[in-house]
Parts: structure tokens; sequence; C-alpha cells
């Protein structure tokens, strides 16, 4: 089957004179805790008293938008912001995007999600937009179009932040990871580990993914906490 190619309208960058600024939240695979995360990272910005708000174009395995990834971010970093601003694609079935949108008859469309993208950055200065699992994820293969989220990521001009578990194994998919994005031109601004829990193994994984990949650990998360250990101001600068 050939593959699509987006065409110049739909492959545009952002205009650069937008005032919102963007960053974007993936992970090295699925259950890496990137909504848990995405929520702490949204919820610190606002508590320090910035315009912060959420965007995910598509999900799949919720009932409905409140029981969704977005729904969870929109209560937990207390945005309360309008639910059709939250995300432009929910598929109930809790498969891969691309194959909920084939069985449910509701193929996503770049177009759409460029201009809901648009309308979130309209109303909030900094906009965090989440991925679906990890960053080679499709969100529509079908035989008029092939979309992958990586397009999505380079249509809106975002740089990217990896969410990575802790413990063993996370040097290889978090080097992985980022070059992956590297090699796809997508900026990457850091890396923040999730269920961190210390120790010697774990404080290694650390100086690793750093010295191999180049790109800093931003910030370690714990079980339970429900703030990010990170300076606002940090946080505010990946966006830049």
């Amino acid at each position: 089957m050939k593959i699509e190619l987006l065409s110049p309208k739909e492959a545009q960058v952002l205009p650069k004179k937008h005032e919102a600024k963007g960053l974007f939240v993936t992970a090295t695979g699925t259950d890496m805790g990137k909504t848990y995360v995405t929520a702490l990272l949204v919820r610190a910005l606002r508590q320090a008293g910035y315009s912060a708000g959420y965007y995910k174009a598509a999900l799949s395995g919720a009932q409905s938008v409140e029981q969704s990834d977005a729904g969870y971010v929109d209560r937990i970093a207390g945005i309360g912001q309008e639910k059709e601003l939250l995300l432009s694609y929910w598929y109930k079935n809790a498969v891969s995007p691309h194959l909920a949108a084939r069985w449910e008859e509701n193929p996503a469309r770049l177009e759409k999600i460029l201009r809901d993208y648009r309308a979130v950055c309209s109303r909030y200065e900094y906009v965090t937009v989440e991925g679906s699992g990890g960053i080679v994820c499709p969100i529509r293969w079908d035989e008029e179009k092939h979309l992958l989220l990586e397009e999505i990521v380079k249509a809106m001009g975002l740089g990217a932040v990896v969410v990575a578990d802790a413990g063993l194994g996370t040097i290889n998919a978090a080097v992985l990871t980022v070059e992956y994005l590297r090699s796809r031109r997508i900026p990457v601004r850091g890396v923040i580990l999730n269920r961190y829990s210390g120790g010697e193994m774990q404080e290694d994984n650390l100086r690793m993914i750093e010295a191999l990949s180049g790109v800093p650990v931003i910030a370690l998360v714990a079980d339970g906490d429900w703030q990010l250990n990170c300076p606002a101001e940090t946080l505010k600068a990946l966006y830049e």
C-alpha cells in the first residue's frame, strides 16, 4: 500500500507569531505513567500562576472524556477546561488509536487536530500536548491515509519531554526514544523518570541516560507524588 503524503496545507507548522507555547509529552512505552506525569507538569505551572492548558489528539480505551486520560489531567491539574477542548478523538476500544478508529469508523484528520490545538492555544499561554503510548504510534492507518503521531508533533512545531520508568531496562528504552525523536527532527527538552525510589541502580540509570543521550533528566517522580520536584521556571523554559 502506498503511503499518502501530507499535503502542504496539512503539514504546515503553526505560525511563529502565535503567542501560546507548546510542549509534547511522550513516553518510552505504554503504562509508563505519562498521563500522571503530565498532570503534575500542568499542575505545577498552574500553581505557579501560569496560564496552562492541555490537549491530546487521540486516545483509546475510555468510555467517556471524563473517564479518559484527558479528564484525569483536567481534574488533577485543576484546569477546568471544556471537555471539547481537551482532545479531538476518543475511542472506546482499548487498542491502538489507528485500530480503534477503524473499528469505530471515525478516522483522525490532521486538519481537525491542528484546528483543535489552535483553539486550546487561543485560551492558554502554555499548552501541554500528551501523546498516545510511545512516540511510534499510528493514529490513522487505512486505505485513504497513514498518519503517525510524530507527524502531528512536527506539524505543531513542538519540542518533547520523554517520560521513562526509573527501573531496570530504562537506559535502553530512554536512549532509543530520544534518538528516534532526533531522527525525526523533534527537539528533546528533557527526560522525566517516573516511579523513582532511589538506590544505586536508579541513580546510575539517571547518570547513564544523561551521558548516552546528552539530554538532562529534569525531574524524578516517586509513587504517590503530588508535586513535581522541579522549579516552575525550569518547567516554563521547556516550552520556549
